[in-house]
């Protein structure tokens, strides 16, 4: 809100629906996750945990990015606060970041923990289960805000994202299958005493676990690829200008080049 006060000082405007998507989208949905049912119960109940770190590493990022707030810091940041904020949006740690491979490698390894004790000692220890709540959207937001920047790439680059993006269609799924199809409590937690009625068996929590975590990691794949389209487009027409600005002579030239690489 700051930012959007601070470019209305100056003249700018800002569209109110940027400013809803990342207050009621993205804050809101934050507010949802870890003040209702998935935080309060997420101690007790394996499904509800894995449900709320997926939906906190897809789901609150991508509606975060629906206000684009990296486009605001760029409007708004003046002086040293501007040099620094280019310096991070240029280094090789937010290009990484911003490559869907990293989101990939990030969102498996993560899942991965549910298939251990890991999972079981974040859950039941108070304050990991409080730390997680804050790092793991900030983990998704350094992957998608990049992401949503639209950063430029060459067209190799991106194919391979792509191609990457689609592979995590499959390697997403692999830990919610596991959870689902075993039949041995995997985060080595007994089950609770005294627990409602209501609550599902240790072993039934667990599928649940597994049914809900392979749902997510599927349909939240869908914006990651929405969002390398959009910029396989923007680069196709970036490309199209720069070979338009030619004239005939650096076309020919280009061309002759062209030819020489695939002859050669």
């Amino acid at each position: 809100m700051a930012g959007v006060w601070r470019l209305r000082r100056s003249g700018g405007r800002w569209p109110v629906r940027r400013t809803l998507g990342f207050l009621v989208l993205g804050l809101g949905s934050y507010a949802v996750i870890e003040f209702g049912f998935l935080a309060a119960y997420g101690p007790e109940l394996r499904f509800a945990f894995s449900t709320r770190i997926a939906l906190l590493l897809f789901v609150v990022p991508v509606l975060l990015a629906t206000g684009k707030p990296l486009e605001l810091a760029r409007l708004t940041l003046r002086g040293r606060a501007a040099r620094g904020f280019a310096a991070v949006e240029r280094s090789r740690v937010t290009r990484i970041l911003g490559n869907a491979a990293v989101g990939t490698v990030i969102a498996v390894a993560l899942f991965c923990t549910f298939l251990t004790p890991v999972s079981g000692w974040v859950r039941t220890t108070p304050w990991a289960d409080s730390a997680v709540g804050l790092l793991i959207p900030l983990i998704g937001s350094a992957v998608v805000l990049p992401l949503a920047g639209m950063a430029v790439v060459t067209s190799l680059a991106l194919a391979a994202e792509f191609i990457l993006a689609f592979a995590e269609l499959v390697l997403d799924a692999i830990p919610g299958i596991v959870l689902r199809l075993n039949d041995g409590i995997l985060d080595g937690v007994p089950a609770l005493v005294g627990s409602p009625a209501w609550f599902p068996s240790a072993l039934r929590d667990q599928q649940m676990s597994g049914d809900l975590l392979w749902l997510i990691a599927e349909v939240a794949d869908i914006p990651i690829l929405i969002l390398l389209f959009v910029r396989w487009a923007r680069l196709d027409r970036r490309e199209a200008r720069r070979v338009d600005d030619l004239d005939d002579e650096a076309l020919e030239e280009l061309t002759r080049q062209h030819l020489r690489r695939r002859d050669g």
